[in-house]
């Protein structure tokens, strides 16, 4: 018996553990994988990602194993459009470095983990409070009765490493005909690519070339990892929390990966949860997850229409290019939550 049990040992699922280990729960980590778990995504931490993760108290990455990032930057064949973070520094880290940081913070609290450990059923478990953090694909979310959405949509991501010297220390999102590229230095002499589509028969091999800026970038550059897919979804549902069962991160809802918001709302969760776990009102964590939502889901919508409409991209993009205030203050609303006015 403990108080706390959590099914899923990524990122969301340590997060959720060191926050309630750090308010004095006793806490249960269970996942059938051992770390460090990979998974294909961009790797790029927003500042406001930076700062959860510092309030979790995790150590951030040597510089040898990471890149500072300072904006973001839209790239198309017609357009270049750049911003800068408007307060803080974000953070590219490879995934397996950065959950070993979880896992080792995590280890030091006193959070027992039990890997290669597979959960059968809710049953199986004896804790007070139930946390399912297992990914977009939950059991616990079906074995809770929690998986009726508001709406959802898919796309598909794809994503490999190049031995290369960054060029940028911002963000880069490669917008060409049916998909995306999205670039994030990790480390000072590598890069991750992401590939984010509605095709899911598109790999990196031959989607580079709808991309020829960053195709003339990675000449020569080594591939260092295997080709890594996902699905990147969409997804809200109608309720996060039933009886003593609660759900952190993609298990709780989800936005499409071009946002680069997964790892900020699955530290800012763990920390919320904590806190209403504690105070034993689940309610409150269910309204601030709405909340906590909108804006994200508001800026997938917002750039998924420059990938669903081709006409629309070419000067949405240019407008953005030759008014630099104004993605200046949409970056900041997206990074920060400041009113876009």
């Amino acid at each position: 018996m403990t108080d706390m049990f959590v099914v899923g040992g990524s990122l969301a699922g340590l997060a959720a553990a060191i926050a309630a280990r750090m308010r004095g729960f006793r806490v249960v980590v269970a996942d059938c994988a051992h770390p460090p778990i990979d998974k294909s995504c961009g790797e790029g931490m927003l500042p406001e990602t930076v700062e959860a993760l510092s309030t979790l108290g995790v150590n951030l990455p040597d510089p040898a194993n990471s890149h500072p990032l300072h904006g973001i930057r839209f790239r198309s064949e017609v357009a270049t459009a750049d911003a800068r973070f408007p307060k803080g520094e974000g953070l590219g880290v490879r995934r397996t470095i950065l959950h070993q940081l979880l896992v080792e913070r995590a280890a030091a609290l006193g959070v027992e983990m039990r890997w290669g450990v597979r959960v059968g059923g809710l049953a199986e478990i004896h804790a007070r409070w139930i946390i399912g953090a297992d990914g977009q694909r939950s059991h616990v979310r079906r074995w809770a009765g929690l998986d009726n959405c508001v709406r959802e949509s898919h796309r598909h991501g794809f994503r490999l490493h190049y031995r290369a010297i960054p060029w940028t220390d911002h963000v880069e999102v490669h917008w060409g005909r049916e998909c995306q590229a999205y670039v994030t230095p990790v480390s000072p002499s590598e890069v991750c690519v992401a590939l984010l589509t509605r095709d899911p028969h598109i790999r990196m091999a031959n989607a580079l070339a709808k991309f020829p800026l960053l195709q003339a970038r990675l000449a020569g550059a080594s591939i260092e990892t295997n080709e890594r897919g996902a699905v990147t979804a969409t997804r809200q549902l109608r309720r996060v929390w039933r009886g003593n069962v609660a759900l952190a991160g993609d298990a709780s809802g989800s936005v499409d990966a071009i946002t680069g918001e997964g790892m900020c709302l699955a530290f800012r969760q763990a920390l919320f949860l904590a806190e209403a776990l504690e105070s034993e009102d689940l309610d409150t964590y269910q309204r601030w997850h709405r909340r906590a939502m909108r804006r994200p889901i508001f800026m997938a919508d917002l750039l998924l229409l420059l990938d669903r409409f081709a006409r629309l991209r070419g000067p949405a993009l240019w407008t953005l290019e030759s008014r630099p205030r104004l993605f200046e203050r949409l970056v900041a609303f997206h990074t920060g939550g400041e009113a876009f006015a």
